[in-house]
């Protein structure tokens, strides 16, 4: 039987940032434009992500009063990508950050809010900035989409009230501080309230915030350009005639379809945090693959590095960190399935450290969540698990939460009996419990209150940085960062490596072409978000250093799409060998 054969203008694989960008600019400019997605819900990574972008200069920054001083935002990215700062992509994101912003905002129903404060993670490096750079998804009524609501990825379980997303910045301080205020109490009763109803009339909340906001906007600015989504519709290869990237096999309905493309085909498949065998050759605490857990869609194994190598792309394996870690606790789900919960701010409030299987604090526990990660991989060198323990007494426990563990009023009691949740009536039980040393946590715990009177932590500067302070309580003085542990009983939750996103991709140029080893182009091929390798030169300098470049990027592909001139075709078709989940 012959295989079928369709034909668009670009073939866009992926349904996540980067690659509805591609797909919702190329429209705008005209094109036919086609997203498939193996998966059967769509927006991947960025439907489970806080949706944040980290974007300088933009016209939100200025609105807000922030101008910064010229070339700020290339001296800070050139800090942090250090050996691997690349001008020529790092131009094109700063050129065509602002500009992406800009034609999402007035084009389309993809809206963001720029807090007037957000720090860089290293405000204090040269060009970091104390706000203006990071900004928010605006909150999105689901009921926009229609029907298809019903396909959107839901947010990680572990990050909702009750089913119900809570929105980054403002909201989240309302909820921590519902039982201090009588405004927050209110503001919490409403958010119910309405959450409830939605439930009720709609099977599900429909006041979309974070990542899943941003997937629901980006999908909703597709449809209102007749971009084309395919789920359920993994690419098996890509389609080349002589040398030229010309399209993609991809199973749609059961059955193989030749999509074929007049302009080009954009990888957008979200990296490869589920790909155990670049896991073992790229984390280096992970030495069989699976020493790794990750609130990444599972879907997410590296089939678009694959496609790209399959053609002459290539990844370079020497990027410092090959991911975005982030220290993370697995829970265990009412269904019985495996949960994995990010420690994005809880280990910056007052009054709780991490101590290794030694029972010895190692870091700043304020610190952003990929350096938190990297000082507890060398803190656990020669260790058979990298792996540590937040600890907190009861009144930081009800006050703050830790991990999945909500604060007052919600109850502790099924953590605890899941063993999620470790608790001692003293901190000696609480050490026997964890298996640490008993003397090293207590001389670490007495050191520490020692340092919470006077407002400076001695051994690791807790607080010390703007970061660190606005992610602490403003509220507690002198340090927002540092509250006394000595209210019994004690607790712990046990903290693993994870990442948010993976930072080793193909090679591509400043207009997202994929490049072989040798520099060349390979014709008809792109690749945008975590299939590209980040510019960030595996570091985190900032609240969103995924998600700003993954729509820059995809919005610099669909441009450069539009202006390209048609491929090339001839009576000769190769396809590359075939790409298999793993």
């Amino acid at each position: 039987m012959s295989k079928r054969e369709t034909e668009f203008d670009v073939l866009v694989v992926g349904t996540g940032a980067s690659g509805m960008s591609a797909a919702i600019t190329a429209a705008y400019e005209g094109l036919k434009v086609l997203v498939v997605d193996k998966a059967s819900l769509y927006g991947g990574t960025t439907a489970r992500s806080g949706g944040w972008l980290w974007i300088p200069n933009t016209r939100l920054a200025k609105e807000q009063g922030i101008h910064e001083p010229a070339g700020a935002a290339r001296s800070y990215l050139q800090h942090e990508a250090t050996t691997h700062f690349n001008p020529a992509r790092v131009d094109a994101f700063l050129e065509n950050g602002p500009k992406a912003i800009d034609f999402f905002t007035s084009k389309t129903c993809v809206q963001f809010d720029m807090p007037p404060v957000f720090p860089d993670y290293h405000a204090e490096a040269p060009g970091g900035q104390p706000g203006g750079r990071s900004m928010v998804t605006r909150p999105f009524d689901a009921r926009e989409l229609g029907a298809r609501i019903q396909q959107l990825a839901p947010p990680v379980p572990e990050l909702t009230v009750f089913g119900m997303m809570l929105g980054s910045g403002k909201e989240l301080w309302h909820f921590l501080r519902a039982f201090k205020s009588l405004e927050s109490f209110w503001y919490v009763t409403k958010r119910f309230g309405g959450h409830l109803a939605d439930v009720v009339r709609h099977g599900r909340g429909m006041t979309l915030t974070n990542g899943n906001a941003l997937a629901g906007r980006l999908a909703k600015a597709g449809m209102d350009l007749n971009v084309s989504v395919w789920l359920d519709s993994p690419v098996q290869g890509l389609i080349v005639e002589n040398g030229v990237v010309v399209g993609a096999s991809v199973v749609n309905g059961g059955s193989p379809v030749n999509v074929r493309v007049r302009k080009g085909v954009v990888l957008a498949c979200g990296g490869f945090p589920y790909d155990i065998e670049r896991r073992k050759q790229l984390f280096p605490h992970a030495p069989t693959g699976h020493e790794h857990f990750t609130p990444s869609p599972a879907l997410n194994t590296g089939d678009g590095l694959r496609l790209g190598e399959s053609v002459g792309g290539w990844v370079d394996p020497s990027i410092p960190n090959a991911a975005a870690w982030c220290p993370t606790s697995v829970t265990r789900r009412k269904d019985g399935s495996q949960g994995v919960m990010p420690h994005f701010i809880d280990r910056a409030k007052p009054g709780v450290i991490a101590v290794t299987a030694r029972g010895r604090r190692f870091t700043n526990e304020a610190l952003s969540y990929h350096d938190f990660i990297q000082d507890l991989v060398k803190a656990c060198a020669g260790s058979s698990e990298v792996s540590c323990w937040l600890i907190c007494d009861h009144k930081h426990l009800r006050e703050y939460g830790l991990g999945a563990v909500a604060p007052f009023p919600l109850p502790i009691g099924k953590h605890i009996r899941s063993g999620y949740l470790q608790r001692g009536s003293s901190l000696q039980e609480l050490a026997q419990r964890i298996g640490v040393p008993y003397a090293a946590l207590q001389e670490e715990v007495e050191a520490f209150n020692r340092d919470a009177g006077s407002g400076r932590d001695s051994r690791f500067d807790k607080g010390s940085t703007a970061y660190n302070r606005f992610q602490g309580d403003s509220l507690v003085t002198p340090n927002p960062c540092m509250a006394p542990i000595r209210q019994g009983p004690y607790y712990a939750v046990k903290v693993v490596v994870g990442e948010i996103g993976t930072f080793a991709g193909l090679e591509t140029n400043a207009d997202c072409q994929v490049l072989t080893k040798d520099g060349k182009a390979v014709p008809g091929l792109y690749a945008v978000g975590n299939d590209a390798a980040s510019i960030m030169g595996g570091n985190y300098p900032g609240a969103g250093i995924t998600l700003g470049p993954a729509l820059t990027f995809g919005y610099v592909a669909g441009k450069t799409l539009a202006g390209q001139p048609d491929l090339s075709s001839t009576p000769h078709t190769q396809i590359a060998e075939p790409v298999h989940a793993a």
